[in-house]
């Protein structure tokens, strides 16, 4: 437990100190009354009365609790400076600061990343489960950033509970871009009638991923062609599916006949999930298949197919 404090300058007369003795450090499982047995003392090395108040240095000292936690019988653990004189008097206790008393678990392993078609993939694993209590409970939190920026933001965010590997896809990026991603547990205290109490636990080492997207949409499916009626010009309509892709651009459309290779029938990419195709011949059988492209060129694997005769 880190804690600081504005170093005092004057008495409670208003007078100018020229030098100061140890700082207590105070610590209970209840409110203090008095200091009773510090727990520790901090040095002051400075004289602070010629120093402008802006500038004037603050107090600090470091409590190691791990053998509090879990043992001292309270949730909570509350702190207090008593800052000493040369003459060993002191105007009393600080103000008091509670903190809630809970262990927080390590920070995620093997953190790591990769893309699929959804976004970027983040794995962790944990070596620790924690024991289950009615008002507590754990959380991991992912943080994105993009490389070289100063904000983050929440990727997203799991529940802990028995399992020790995790998977979360932040499907919230932009592709061609370059990000550092960190994970962290958070302990999440809900007590009735209390305001609930997040900490924070150490962050995972830092990864960055270039968000490239190589992956293509999804394939056309239910293609259907049909030929249209005698008595006006020869053509074939084909339907399908309309793919669901944000990033789609268009579609494709393919065509051969009975022992064929399929050859591409369209120069530019169609816009809706429907052709038609003006150029067939009488008795002629035609197979068709479609694929979908993306705004980045990456094109899908072809429909299955659908023929259909011309009579």
């Amino acid at each position: 437990m880190t804690l600081t404090w504005t170093i005092p300058a004057t008495t409670t007369d208003r007078l100018n100190i020229r030098s100061l003795g140890p700082t207590r450090i105070c610590r209970g499982t209840t409110p203090l009354m008095e200091c009773g047995a510090p727990v520790g003392e901090a040095k002051t090395a400075v004289s602070v009365a010629s120093v402008p108040a802006k500038q004037r240095p603050r107090g600090s000292y470091e409590d190691q609790i791990s053998s509090l936690v879990n043992a001292s019988g309270s949730d909570v653990v509350t702190y207090a400076v008593e800052v000493l004189n040369t003459d060993g008097r002191s105007a009393g206790l600080s103000n008091q600061v509670t903190v809630p008393l809970f262990r927080t678990l390590p920070a995620p392993q093997n953190f790591q990343a990769h893309t699929d078609s959804h976004g970027v993939v983040l794995s962790w694993s944990a070596d620790q489960v924690p024991s289950r209590q009615s008002h507590l409970r754990y959380e991991y939190r992912v943080y994105r950033r993009i490389e070289d920026g100063t904000g983050q933001v929440l990727a997203g965010e799991l529940p802990v509970g028995t399992e020790t590997s995790f998977i979360l896809t932040d499907s919230a990026i932009e592709w061609q871009r370059t990000y550092e991603y960190h994970a962290e547990a958070v302990t999440l205290i809900d007590e009735p009638g209390k305001r609930r109490v997040e900490i924070e636990g150490d962050d995972s080492p830092e990864v960055k991923i270039f968000a490239d997207d190589v992956f293509p949409p999804s394939v056309p499916t239910t293609l259907q062609a049909v030929f249209s009626g005698p008595g006006q010009k020869l053509f074939v309509d084909l339907v399908w599916a309309p793919v669901s892709d944000v990033d789609l651009a268009g579609y494709n459309v393919y065509r051969h006949e009975e022992g064929g290779a399929p050859v591409k029938l369209t120069t530019e990419l169609v816009k809706t999930p429907a052709y038609r195709d003006g150029s067939v011949a009488s008795g002629k059988h035609y197979v068709y298949s479609v694929s979908s492209v993306d705004v980045r060129g990456n094109e899908s694997a072809r429909s299955e197919e659908s023929g259909e005769t011309v009579p």
